[in-house]
């Protein structure tokens, strides 16, 4: 039994690259050699075990690794490796199993009803009603989260079992009540809610916030936590705003959402032979001294469709280009990461400290390029270098990452769900409380 713990818990430890790790195991030092030993046989033994839950096909999780058929057009005689544009396909695959067994989430009641005191701010915490309207836009992923949280198998209604606890107020439906829309009006709302259930549940206090968690997305929402100082420090914030130096924003201990505009799901891809333009960037430039150089000095290359205003589509260009960018903005954060995923477009990121989503699963570098915002002198080179293999590397890798940056009322599979989830689960604690 206890090597078997400590093989367990070696295994863990490997999760997140060593990121917020949930346990530390210290085998003793008799074991080592056994371990070594051993190796080749528990291999196989711990190897990953197919999963029949109904929110997947009856097929295996170890099945569902994408192939090399992913898209038609494709055909290339090598892969970057056996895990693709992850870090480690079968590690996460495997913790991702014990995920969907165990993790449980608990839900405060204010999303299913509301009280007498809390009636006339009831569309706050309920969930929208067409969150796939386009006007969303970059709220979707805010309101997707809670829907699909609440058609998961995650959720519990018993508290006592959860490992999470879910403050279900959203920020995009205060920033649309003109008693509260203001950020200063925001922030206070939600700290007068955090004091309401840590005086109406014992839950909170317990942990002082630490496994509870809130939702946002995009700009209003980074000063929600502002009045409430635990809500700050302890609570995980999920945001698509996620800079390392973003306000209020904790790398590590908060989680960084992709944010998604509302796109149709099944949009076939053009092939890399149809893609006769090398880079595509639309944007305003008003609020960006970067977008202002990008354009300055990228304008007008004939080679390159960089515009502050796109003369064509938006769609068209991710569409027709190999390349899309990435820039930032007021914040450092936009849709065109996943929109460039959405169309088939390899993501160029010209932005310093962003916390990419889910990079801890997924090695970015195997389907996008990272490139520092003092390096725009030299993006037309960089870009140039690579050669015709490796992007066609990057683009079937780039089809194989599709699913994770896409919602679904009822969430599915490894859809952006369930891997926001995953990302929540590492942060769990091995001790629960007791309440």
């Amino acid at each position: 039994m206890a090597m078997e713990f400590c093989i367990k818990q070696n295994n863990k430890n490997r999760k997140l690259n060593h990121q917020l790790c949930r346990h530390q195991c210290r085998p003793l030092p008799i074991l080592v050699l056994v371990l070594v030993l051993t190796f080749s046989s528990w291999f196989f033994v711990f190897s990953p075990r197919s999963y029949g839950h109904n929110s997947f096909t009856n097929t295996s999780l170890m099945s569902t690794i994408p192939n090399t058929q992913t898209h038609p057009h494709y055909n290339s005689s090598s892969s970057s490796s056996k895990s693709g544009p992850y870090h480690d396909w079968q590690l996460f695959a495997a913790d991702f199993e014990e995920m969907m067994r165990d993790f449980k989430i608990y839900v405060y009641p204010h999303v299913y009803n509301n009280t007498t005191s809390e009636e006339a701010f009831a569309g706050i915490f309920l969930p929208h009603p067409n969150p796939l309207n386009p006007k969303i836009g970059n709220y979707l992923s805010e309101h997707m989260f809670k829907l699909s949280l609440l058609g998961s198998s995650l959720i519990t209604t018993i508290p006592q079992q959860a490992h999470f606890f879910f403050l279900p107020f959203s920020i995009n439906s205060m920033r649309n009540d003109r008693r509260i829309r203001s950020e200063a009006a925001i922030a206070e709302f939600v700290a007068q809610y955090t004091r309401k259930i840590s005086s109406q549940f014992p839950f909170w206090n317990a942990s002082t916030g630490a496994d509870h968690f809130y939702v946002c997305c995009h700009s209003v929402g980074r000063d929600a936590a502002s009045k409430h100082s635990d809500l700050h420090n302890n609570a995980v914030q999920v945001t698509c705003s996620s800079s390392y130096f973003q306000k209020l924003y904790v790398s590590h201990k908060d989680v960084s959402l992709p944010q998604v505009w509302p796109r149709p799901l099944h949009v076939p891809l053009n092939p890399p032979h149809a893609r006769d333009r090398l880079v595509y960037f639309s944007g305003r430039i008003q609020n960006s001294y970067v977008r202002q150089e990008l354009i300055a000095l990228w304008g007008n290359d004939t080679s390159m469709d960089v515009f502050d205003k796109s003369p064509y589509p938006y769609e068209e260009g991710f569409r027709r280009s190999k390349y899309c960018l990435h820039v930032k903005g007021y914040e450092v954060n936009t849709a065109r990461v996943s929109d460039a995923i959405h169309y088939g477009c390899i993501p160029v990121i010209l932005s310093n400290y962003y916390d990419l989503p889910f990079s801890n699963v997924l090695d970015w570098t195997k389907f996008s390029v990272i490139i520092n915002t003092g390096e725009i002198p030299f993006l037309k080179k960089r870009l140039l270098s690579i050669t015709r293999q490796k992007y066609l590397t990057m683009y079937h890798n780039l089809c194989q990452v599709r699913r994770h940056f896409v919602w679904h009322e009822m969430p599915r599979g490894y859809d952006s769900f369930y891997m926001t989830a995953y990302q929540l689960w590492l942060r769990t604690s091995v001790n629960r409380l007791s309440y």
